[in-house]
């Protein structure tokens, strides 16, 4: 069942959409804590260094929809705007954010609706991330609601690029000096590099290990 809502003027409505997202983001983040808790009981490893989760805010939602030439109400934003809910899971490498999309992808209550991999490919920007576009259900008292998260994967490394590349945007209104676009790009190789290099060295280390 999608969400329905008719009376966009009444604010009770606005109120029930923010409880619904917060409560998807709630069950997706009870998962991700679930699984990390499981790795370390069983595997003695933690794959996700933390999570950070957002409602995002009224004046970028509506920012959002003038940008895609579509009116400011409830429908269309329940409707064409997919990252209202945003969770974003940090990990220490990069096969970390595969295998924690798989087991995303694996469960049940969970419908994947769209993958966007800029790890493969990244953007001209530099950014590096794994997207992932799901709907879970949320549980009222009187209907199910199946709402749009998205979750976003990606490295120590890869979050503290796009920290400061939005930092920058937002300083300069998303109109940065070629030099600096390009610095950030360098920057970018940088951290793909280090995340190459980290991961072969804890592949090093776990072969040591498991021959001890």
């Amino acid at each position: 069942m999608e969400m329905n809502i008719n009376r966009e003027s009444d604010i009770n409505n606005w109120e029930e959409v923010i409880l619904i997202y917060n409560a998807a983001l709630k069950q997706i983040s009870t998962k991700l804590a679930i699984l990390n808790d499981e790795f370390q009981q069983v595997h003695k490893y933690n794959p996700i260094e933390h999570i950070k989760s957002r409602i995002k805010t009224s004046g970028s939602i509506v920012k959002k929809l003038k940008k895609h030439g579509y009116e400011s109400t409830i429908p269309n934003m329940v409707q064409y705007v997919n990252d209202i809910a945003g969770i974003r899971v940090i990990c220490s490498f990069t096969s970390d954010i595969y295998q924690i999309a798989d087991i995303i992808r694996a469960q049940s209550d969970i419908k994947v609706i769209s993958v966007k991999d800029y790890i493969v490919n990244p953007k001209p920007s530099g950014y590096m991330s794994y997207h992932m576009l799901v709907k879970v259900p949320v549980y009222l008292s009187d209907r199910i609601v199946d709402t749009k998260v998205e979750i976003q994967i990606r490295t120590v490394a890869m979050d503290f690029w796009a920290s400061l590349e939005h930092k920058i945007n937002y300083k300069f209104e998303g109109n940065v000096p070629d030099r600096i676009k390009s610095e950030l790009v360098a920057c970018s190789r940088i951290a793909a590099k280090l995340d190459k290099k980290m991961l072969l060295l804890n592949e090093e280390i776990q072969t040591i290990s498991s021959e001890e």
